[in-house]
């Protein structure tokens, strides 16, 4: 829908800061979104805003009074983008600072000798932190292995190593690596087909910006994003919590009330960025759909987002105009296979004969920004069973373009001499 729609795509690129030059390198392609996505022109608007501010939250004036009301708006908001009913939305240091805090609070609440499980394909964010505190609270870890070749995880492989006595589960719902998603409903049904009362928390990072979220269809207990990966921006982390995750004996100040989760005075512009995300995304909505109820003009976008970029991968991967794609291209592997419907906006590359930092200088010498990943704690659960020392990460958002994506298959096609 969208690539049938190139003036709503030059709109869309307006709403972004530095879409298509670097403040300190100038013109270039911006192909490293999963490192941290461009952010939104309000995102930066509302930060300045409220940096200005020296009121805070809880006092008896008109402006605390205000930004109490700004940060419950954000939290409905969210609530909305992402579909969660019930349960409670709270920020913190960081996505990964969140998912080790929701996964230590279900690891030392659980029962004595039970175990917790997660897979290989995992961002150490969520599996450093189940297998520390499985240590430490004497549980069980039990590791699902990802299929190598698919660069992903599934339902059935969770659910072969399932036992009742499994009392926290983690899951990945898009690789960082690969680009592949994950079915995150389908696996948390195996989850509770055998273990009903297990705590369950998704690592939702690298998900976010690539397609909607709907919480209340995975029957999950946690979820966790990091804003600067999905419009907004550095500094802070979101995470949502069921009521009886919410419930559980954790972390907070003597006689603080029961269900508070958050330490300190949090920036209420931190949440009001999260506002202006969505409400982006239901802008988008309403380009493209004649819904006018939020929630399904959000979902809307979603799926032209996705469409949207699973067009732009099938570009770079089959070509474009007279250009040969990935797959064409001798000198160049694609990692999990070049027909994978699972992916989201992302490709990582091998090129032949050439180590991939070489591959990304020479890329950024052309105004081309891309990504290395090496087989160290981030990446080698993925590539040292592929045999692989590193990799060139490709990854896209629905403001790229099929021009762009041109630009970089023929840096790429040049490699080849």
């Amino acid at each position: 829908m969208l690539q049938q729609s190139p003036d709503l795509i030059t709109e869309i690129r307006t709403r972004f800061a530095h879409v298509d030059e670097c403040p300190f390198q100038g013109p270039r392609i911006f192909f490293e979104n999963a490192g941290g996505a461009l952010t939104l022109n309000s995102v930066i608007e509302t930060s300045a805003k409220f940096a200005a501010i020296p009121d805070n939250q809880g006092r008896d004036n008109v402006a605390s009074h205000a930004l109490v009301n700004i940060i419950n708006k954000a939290k409905a908001d969210m609530s909305v983008f992402m579909n969660a009913r019930g349960g409670q939305f709270f920020v913190g240091e960081s996505g990964t600072e969140l998912l080790f805090r929701m996964i230590r609070t279900a690891c030392v609440n659980a029962p004595a000798g039970s175990k917790v499980i997660g897979s290989s394909i995992e961002h150490p964010a969520s599996r450093s932190a189940a297998r520390r505190w499985a240590g430490i609270a004497g549980l069980e870890y039990v590791n699902v292995l990802h299929d190598d070749t698919r660069g992903l995880v599934t339902a059935d492989a969770y659910r072969a190593h399932m036992t009742p006595d499994v009392s926290v589960a983690t899951i990945l719902h898009a690789s960082p690596v690969t680009g592949m998603g994950m079915d995150v409903a389908a696996i948390a049904r195996a989850i509770r087909e055998v273990a009903p009362a297990c705590f369950i928390i998704v690592d939702g990072i690298q998900h976010a910006a690539h397609g909607q979220m709907d919480l209340n269809s995975y029957g999950v207990d946690g979820y966790a994003i990091s804003p600067y990966k999905v419009f907004s921006r550095h500094g802070f982390g979101v995470a949502w919590i069921s009521d009886r995750l919410t419930a559980l004996p954790h972390d907070q100040l003597i006689n603080a009330p029961a269900e508070g989760w958050e330490f300190g005075t949090r920036d209420t512009g931190a949440y009001a960025t999260m506002s202006d995300v969505v409400g982006y995304f239901d802008w988008l909505g309403s380009q493209i759909s004649d819904a006018t109820d939020p929630r399904a003009r959000i979902e809307a976008a979603g799926q032209a987002i996705h469409a949207y970029e699973t067009h732009l991968t099938q570009a770079m991967i089959n070509g474009t105009g007279n250009l040969p794609g990935l797959r064409d291209m001798d000198h160049i592997s694609i990692l999990a296979g070049a027909d994978n419907p699972a992916r989201e906006g992302l490709v990582s590359i091998v090129v032949r004969d050439m180590p991939s930092a070489e591959v990304v200088t020479k890329l950024n010498t052309q105004g081309i920004r891309t990504h290395t990943r090496k087989a160290d704690h981030y990446s080698g659960n993925v590539l040292d069973p592929l045999g692989l020392s590193d990799c060139i990460r490709i990854s896209l958002c629905h403001y790229n373009t099929e021009q762009e994506v041109a630009q970089l298959l023929a840096a790429l096609k040049e490699l080849q001499a």
